[in-house]
């Protein structure tokens, strides 16, 4: 009988069980959590799939989440099957006694003690492996539909005879299949191994025989699978050769076979495989000898095998093959790379043309109307003159334009555009009603001719369209921006909460409520309940702000919307607006890429496509950063109303855009059915370009010999218009090359050879879509090598005294110089260049545009305006280093000139006047005025200088 009170411990007491109430409250609270747990997730899942049936890709959505789920249920499936049957055979195959050991007797107390829930710990062990290789599984959902729905290339490698798609498609998954396939053996080894040692078919200290038969046969089959998959290992290794990565010589990034893989890894991988099989064998063959003895020898030559054949052999044939003489062993393997790289990156058309690069002035009258003609200068540079439009053109403090502006056409003009976004931080009263319902959208483009400066102000663009509501040479279109750049927050609209549309001038203010179909309604109470979990906004569940008709838009900007909708596509940094018909579209240039092209040596994005502008709003959005191959294969568009998505094929004959359309069939529109207004507006992308450049750096070379000795390297000049070691961007310009007619809208950039500034080569792109000339890369090899480069240009105009005083003066009086881009145009045989030069006073939050600098040769201009710097350049006497004043008006050819000390005396008299009216400039900001002044003071002082020297000259014989 049960003590039920004293003894030497004190009562027992007795704890009763909780009462029906307290039972059910605590069943009702666990079953409301499971159910928000259960809601938490189901939110996820709904207003993912409600943004996709929004923007009229469900298709995307279904077919990720269907490959998801097959591979998680078919992998998880697998894994926890193969470990769940080992574990269950190693239970099967224990011996009937356990022998009487002391190592025995202490796992009789965990045998005991999971004999009870056997069965639970064998599924709770394979669920839990199933669930984790189930998870795993799922990131592979590309490399999947890119196997089931591989196209070929229709180019074969040049070692093995196989289609590039076997090694862009195929290879990764069956690398995949492997991995996953060791995965299995080794947990199932391992649990195997731990059940026998619990069952006592292994024993570690006990005597006699360390296994049982059972045990050994089911281990070593276990280890002879594992030593078959190695056998496929080295058979794929050899396939893998073409498309490994290493260094050599030039680059960082070679890919494919050299001599030493070829003609050793090669065979050793063959005769690996060869030994594996037979290894495998061995351990099959325990099933019947019971013995471990000849796998182990097997297994023992096989490892050694490794390290001979497949370390130290190759390493003796680089040593004393290679070696000595690796120019001409590698000939071959460094033209396959060649070819093979120039194909991958859609350079192997381009052959580079001398160029002597060294400008002269010979006929100035000619040559000065070949500059003229030769380029639409673009001197409202985009990445210096969006503070000037943030300042003339913002109207509203909660309105914004992006830090770099872009460059398109309209009208046949170069135009500098932006868009004025919303900007939250300008908005006096932060509150949850003004931040997503009030203030939603930002309103109108603004743009500016990139060619010229306003007449009558001191340096501001000119504007072609601007104001609020923006008015102006764009037309009558839908002004409203709801999607954008900066558009990072959600927003309720369409409902009884009316949206601020703009103020007016002169006081008051426009309302406007939603009328696009681009959100996902929120009259549902589950759509809201959703959105309010998946927000962490409770309001959104009981706002009265909400109504019929409320929609809510969020994943806002353009690059982000295009990236959900293909989720296999690298998606480049630059989105810029253009007004297409009576909207504004945003368009994204999208690549498919890979890293499985043969031979071709490989890049990383986003260091190849970084330069002195990038940020994060304009870094590339990579799928995989490591790529061999790409290509622009789609262009779309992101409408800045209602956010709609458009995907258009671009490059019809990329395989691997042919392979995802297969994957994702009706997502992308045939090259065809692009618009022709919205044609007009596409270009070259701008990412591609810089991967281009960065491969031509090198593979500009087609020959061996020249490639292997790097004789010929060249780089990516520094930007010199900035301090931070960062490459020049390239820029698009207008402009007519030497042999073409007329102006292309062209992407240019420059070259200089490695480790030297001179410029060593020049490359352009014709960059408009509807040329028939679109995409064609001119490559101009600067043959005289005394040429300045970039960097050696902006040093001539920082040491040039009219500059140099000029930028002394501005910094004297707290003002700031800013240079823009760096623009090089091919001339006469030379090369032009152009760059405007801003200041920004103090007390002024934006530049403007106050000189202009040219060079041509030996010769170098600055004046107020691109006119009176080419005037400069090329005066009828080839004005020597910019002396002369631009704009200065013609003297009167019937007022004798002054001499002697009326010279003098009126030079100085000018020079002081000049300096005055320089001062009272600086007091008004007036930078036209006070670059005119300086050119009047340096023009003074030079007569001054030179009637003293006339003096001089005359005093002998005056005596």
């Amino acid at each position: 009988m049960p003590d039920r009170g004293g003894g030497p411990t004190g009562p027992r007491i007795r704890v009763g069980r909780p009462s029906r109430r307290v039972r059910t409250l605590l069943m009702t609270l666990g079953v409301l959590a499971a159910l928000a747990m259960v809601f938490v997730m189901f939110s996820g899942f709904w207003t993912d799939w409600l943004w996709y049936r929004s923007v009229r890709y469900s298709s995307v959505f279904t077919t990720t989440l269907w490959t998801k789920i097959g591979l998680f249920a078919v992998f998880g499936l697998l894994m926890a099957a193969a470990v769940g049957l080992n574990i269950w055979l190693a239970h099967r195959l224990r011996p009937p006694l356990s022998a009487m050991s002391l190592e025995q007797q202490s796992l009789d107390r965990y045998r005991m003690g999971i004999a009870p829930y056997k069965k639970w710990v064998l599924l709770g062990v394979t669920a839990l492996v199933g669930l984790i290789a189930g998870a795993s599984a799922t990131s592979q959902w590309r490399t999947w539909l890119m196997w089931v729905n591989g196209v070929p290339f229709g180019e074969k490698d040049p070692q093995f005879g196989m289609d590039v798609a076997f090694y862009a498609f195929d290879l990764p998954w069956y690398r995949f299949l492997l991995g996953f396939g060791f995965a299995a053996v080794v947990l199932s080894l391992i649990a195997a191994a731990l059940t026998h040692y619990l069952y006592g078919g292994l024993r570690i200290t006990s005597p006699g025989a360390r296994a049982t038969g059972a045990a050994t046969g089911h281990l070593s089959v276990l280890l002879g699978i594992f030593v078959a998959l190695k056998a496929v290992a080295y058979w794929l290794d050899r396939y893998g050769l073409a498309v490994k990565s290493s260094d050599f010589k030039a680059t960082s990034n070679w890919t494919g076979l050299r001599y030493v893989d070829a003609n050793a890894y090669l065979p050793a991988k063959t005769i690996l495989f060869c030994i594996a099989i037979i290894c495998a064998v061995l351990f099959f063959a325990t099933l019947w000898r019971r013995t471990w003895q000849l796998p182990v020898i097997g297994f023992g030559l096989m490892v050694l095998s490794a390290i001979l054949i497949g370390g130290l052999y190759p390493a003796i044939v680089q040593k004393f093959q290679v070696q000595p003489n690796e120019q001409a062993k590698e000939a071959q393997y460094i033209q396959k790379n060649i070819e093979a790289t120039r194909k991958a990156y859609g350079i192997d058309e381009v052959k580079p043309t001398d160029y002597t690069g060294r400008g002269e002035i010979k006929d100035a009258k000619s040559q000065r109307a070949q500059a003229d003609a030769a380029a639409s200068y673009r001197i409202n540079d985009p990445n210096i003159v969006s503070p000037t439009f943030q300042q003339l053109e913002q109207e509203r403090k909660y309105y914004q334009f992006p830090a770099t502006l872009d460059v398109d056409r309209y009208n046949g003009q170069d135009t500098v555009i932006g868009l004025r976004e919303l900007n939250l931080q300008g908005v006096d009263k932060r509150n949850w009603i003004n931040d997503h319902f009030t203030y939603t959208h930002g309103y109108g483009a603004v743009a500016a001719k990139g060619t010229e400066t306003a007449k009558g102000t001191s340096g501001a663009p000119e504007f072609t369209e601007s104001g609020l509501p923006s008015k102006g040479n764009l037309g009558d279109y839908e002004q409203r921006i709801y999607y954008g750049e900066k558009t990072t927050q959600y927003s309720i609209v369409g409902g009884p909460q009316k949206e601020l549309d703009y103020e007016k001038d002169g006081g008051g203010q426009v309302t406007t409520s939603y009328e696009g179909k681009g959100g996902i309604d929120l009259s549902s109470p589950l759509n809201r309940a959703a959105y309010a979990v998946s927000f962490s906004e409770p309001q959104i569940l009981y706002s009265g702000a909400i109504g019929e008709g409320s929609q809510i838009l969020y994943n806002r900007t353009p690059k982000e919307r295009v990236e959900a909708v293909a989720p296999w596509l690298t998606i480049d940094g630059d989105a810029y607006p253009a007004v297409v018909g009576k909207r504004i579209q945003w368009v994204i240039d999208a690549y498919t890429t890979t890293n499985g092209y043969p031979y071709a040596s490989r890049t990383t994005l986003g260091d190849t496509t970084a330069d002195s502008l990038t940020d994060r709003q304009r870094a590339v959005v990579a799928q995989q950063n490591q790529v061999n191959y790409i290509r622009n294969s789609v262009k779309a568009t992101v409408d800045a109303y209602d956010g709609t998505v458009t995907l258009y094929e671009w490059d019809e004959n990329d395989p691997v855009l042919k392979t995802w359309k297969k994957a994702f069939p009706g997502t992308v529109k045939d090259k065809a059915d692009i618009p022709a207004d919205l044609k007009a507006h596409l270009r070259y992308p701008q990412d591609m370009f810089k991967v281009q450049r960065e491969l031509l750096s090198l593979y500009h070379v087609t020959e061996p010999a020249p490639f292997y000795n790097a004789s010929d390297a060249w780089q990516v000049p520094n930007d010199p218009t900035k301090s931070d070691n960062n490459a020049v961007p390239p820029y698009y310009l207008s402009m007519k090359l030497p042999g073409q007619t007329e102006q292309q809208f062209s992407l240019t950039t420059t070259f200089t050879p490695s480790g030297r500034p001179n410029l060593r080569a020049f490359m352009a792109v014709d960059a408009d879509a509807n040329s028939k000339d679109y995409g064609k890369i001119r490559l101009m090899r600067v043959t005289d090598d005394k040429v300045d480069g970039p960097e050696q240009i902006q040093s001539r105009l920082n040491r040039h005294d009219p500059i140099a005083n000029f930028v002394r003066d501005l910094k004297g009086a707290d003002s700031t110089i800013k240079y823009g881009n760096l623009l090089t145009v091919p001339l006469d045989s030379g090369f032009l260049y152009v760059e405007p030069i801003y200041a920004q006073g103090r007390g002024s939050e934006y530049p403007l545009l106050s000189k202009v600098a040219v060079v041509y040769g030996q010769k170098i201009g600055f004046a107020n305006d691109l006119s009176g710097a080419l005037s400069q350049v090329f005066g009828e006497e080839g004005a020597d280093e910019g002396t002369t004043p631009p704009g200065e008006p013609p003297a009167d050819p019937d007022e004798p000139p002054a001499t002697g000390d009326a010279a003098l005396k009126d030079a100085i008299a000018d020079a002081q006047k000049a300096y005055a009216d320089g001062e009272e400039a600086i007091k008004k900001g007036d930078w036209t005025a006070y670059g005119k002044a300086q050119d009047d003071l340096q023009d003074a002082l030079q007569r001054a200088a030179d009637a003293e020297a006339r003096l001089k000259e005359e005093a002998p014989a005056t005596e």
